[in-house]
């Protein structure tokens, strides 16, 4: 399976992140029920990012349960070597991985090591980063979807950045049309369409959905934003 069998027109992936963790199971299962197909899970190192997230043994807890749904499970991987964790992540039930260009030098290097392990994978690229530039790299190394960040990575609840749907258009000036571009960081109903307009169709949102008591509401006011 890839992206273009995962993807409906536009997708809303809650960022599990921002999830209760003493509920992970209730609310997971209560988006999946409100048609959330596709979550987004934050791996953080403490080195390329400040935090420390969660890793391949909370997903390996999750992802039979996601995947028993029809969902799957979308990586991202804010990590100085994530090279060296696709293994575990692909054995955890993970489905797709995203790299950090900041941290690849071998970009081709990265996308043939996640088909070898089975694992649709995409490249990140943080707000100071040349958009364009990024953009090209991807096409060229062969990534599946692209990954404009509208916040610094490492901590769910901040502001969608003004300047990012320039920084999406950009990308999508350059992106052939099968590579979608996923857009992570201040997701929120006022801001989801700005970015949709800009070229996005994959849409990562934390707190806006997990900071709110009615989960698959909030999940569907995103929805409704973008009609």
């Amino acid at each position: 399976m890839a992206w273009r069998d995962w993807m409906r027109t536009v997708e809303v992936e809650p960022s599990l992140y921002a999830a209760d963790f003493a509920r992970l199971g209730e609310q997971m299962d209560a988006l999946m029920r409100a048609g959330v197909r596709i979550f987004h899970f934050d791996v953080g190192d403490g080195h390329f990012v400040e935090p420390i997230t969660i890793g391949p043994i909370v997903l390996q807890s999750i992802s039979e349960r996601i995947h028993q749904q029809g969902g799957v499970i979308d990586c991202h991987l804010m990590t100085e070597t994530p090279v060296k964790h696709f293994k575990a992540i692909a054995a955890a039930g993970g489905d797709s991985v995203t790299v950090h260009i900041e941290a690849c030098d071998d970009l081709r290097g990265v996308v043939q090591a996640a088909r070898v392990e089975g694992l649709q994978v995409g490249m990140a690229f943080k707000p100071e980063t040349d958009a364009t530039d990024a953009a090209r790299k991807a096409a060229d190394a062969g990534f599946d979807l692209v990954l404009c960040m509208s916040i610094e990575p490492g901590y769910s609840g901040q502001a969608f950045m003004p300047e990012a749907p320039d920084r999406i258009r950009a990308t999508s000036a350059v992106l052939p049309d099968d590579v979608p571009i996923q857009v992570d960081g201040g997701i929120a109903v006022d801001t989801i369409a700005d970015a949709y307009v800009a070229g996005a169709r994959l849409f990562v949102a934390g707190s806006s959905i997990f900071g709110m008591e009615d989960l698959p509401r909030a999940y569907r006011r995103l929805l409704q934003a973008l009609a």
